[in-house]
């Protein structure tokens, strides 16, 4: 193994045994001694990948593709049936909530238990203590029996202790979800420090956002086998056209298939004409409505893709829909940076606009912008149409390039309204 690779995973397969009709009291056990009918469920096969010092990796997939499975063989809770698992360095990990407490021990009693799981000596645990209980904001209760902790009580605590045992590698799965929003920021906040010092973390998470702002790098896996390994934004975008293309067959019929197999194929001839990015690559939904076309009109009336910052504008989206759906379609829009931030994004839901529409019919939605307030530069425009509920119907990531142009010299993104006055102190 390189020395700069702190986790090799070559050729892994894992799989357990499903019990159907074992018995689980010691008198079944004697009495029907035969009932040990049992199938074998591959949950990973042939799975490869290697994580450098310093990487921030996610693993995404829906649930029960094998992800937390994978997590806990890092860990070294479960061994692989085939294949070979190398670490380089001292591991932390935060695998299920609760996991290394004693229930009936106080937070401070659970603190040193944990912490020298992680291979932390008594002396070095005292030297942390003070600073585990302040992260953890368990000053008051840090000497009651963890029995009587919260969900996000014990999370604060494992959290804090994981994160004070100068890892290499930190493990998380999932369990960020718990908790107020407040101390998820500061421990994200404490992420983003040990990923600037150079601890290699590996998170397992259905929060697409997170893994696209925080990982560096993004492993898919499905069904077992990895299905891309690559940069954080390609993944998430490849999973979410994965399932978005998942749910609409399971909802449509045969012939509603070939339907929209013709229409996808439509998109993507006429999407190659238009002198903009290609937004075959970033383009997803149930298309059960179509965006036929997106643009800008200038203070002008021009249609147009370069507009001056604090002029008046209007993005225009024209649509039809092609197919019924139980749920109302909401339209939206966003501006985005080029490394794909979000400056600004709403929709017709949030602004609480009602969109009257009938099956096959077309119609145009206006978002007149009043002064845009955009500095100088290059940004992304995001059109899309979704039900109430998020899931896409017809949604372009970049859809267009929006040139903005100034005379201003002010930095940022956006222009903020504003004045400058002056007073004058008089000395007593």
């Amino acid at each position: 193994m390189d020395k700069d690779v702190l986790i090799s995973v070559k050729n892994v397969s894992k799989n357990f045994k499903v019990y159907f009709d074992k018995g689980t009291l010691l008198k079944e056990r004697i009495l029907f001694w035969k009932r040990n009918h049992y199938e074998k469920r591959q949950v990973l096969e042939n799975v490869s990948f290697d994580i450098h010092k310093g990487e921030t990796v996610g693993l995404i997939g829906r649930n029960g593709s094998g992800k937390s499975t994978m997590l806990k063989m890092l860990t070294g809770i479960y061994y692989p049936n085939g294949g070979t698992i190398e670490t380089c360095g001292r591991i932390s990990s935060l695998i299920e909530l609760g996991a290394g407490f004693h229930p009936d021990m106080s937070g401070r009693d659970n603190i040193y238990t944990n912490a020298s799981i992680f291979g932390l000596s008594r002396k070095e645990i005292d030297a942390r203590l003070d600073d585990i209980i302040a992260f953890s904001e368990l000053e008051e209760f840090i000497d009651n029996p963890v029995r009587t902790y919260s969900s996000g009580m014990y999370m604060r605590l494992a959290f804090s202790v994981a994160i004070n045992v100068d890892a290499d590698i930190l493990l998380i799965d999932e369990i960020l979800a718990v908790g107020d929003t407040n101390f998820q920021q500061k421990c994200f906040k404490k992420l983003n420090d040990l990923k600037a010092k150079g601890v290699t973390i590996v998170l397992v998470t259905h929060d697409s956002n997170t893994i696209q702002s925080f990982c560096d790098r993004a492993i898919w896996i499905e069904e077992g086998k990895v299905r891309y390994d690559g940069p954080s934004t390609e993944a998430v975008d490849l999973y979410l056209e994965y399932m978005s293309i998942e749910s609409k067959n399971r909802m449509l019929d045969e012939e509603d298939k070939q339907r929209i197999k013709k229409l996808e194929l439509n998109k993507r001839i006429s999407s190659s004409k238009k002198p903009v990015l290609d937004q075959t690559q970033n383009h997803f939904g149930l298309y059960l409505g179509q965006i036929k076309k997106a643009y800008m009109i200038d203070k002008n009336g021009k249609e147009t893709w370069i507009h001056e910052s604090n002029s008046p504008c209007k993005l225009v989206i024209e649509y039809k829909i092609e197919y019924e759906n139980k749920y109302k379609y909401v339209f939206g829009m966003g501006f985005l940076t080029r490394d794909q931030r979000y400056i600004y994004g709403t929709n017709t839901q949030i602004d609480n606009i009602d969109i009257p529409y009938e099956l096959g019919s077309s119609g145009k939605i206006i978002f007149n912008i009043d002064n845009l307030p955009l500095l100088k530069g290059e940004y992304s425009v995001n059109v899309s149409i979704v039900d109430v509920n998020g899931t896409p119907i017809d949604f372009y990531k970049e859809y267009a390039l929006l040139n903005v142009v100034s005379n201003s010299n002010e930095v940022g993104t956006t222009s903020v309204k504003h004045s400058w006055t002056y007073e004058e102190i008089k000395n007593d």
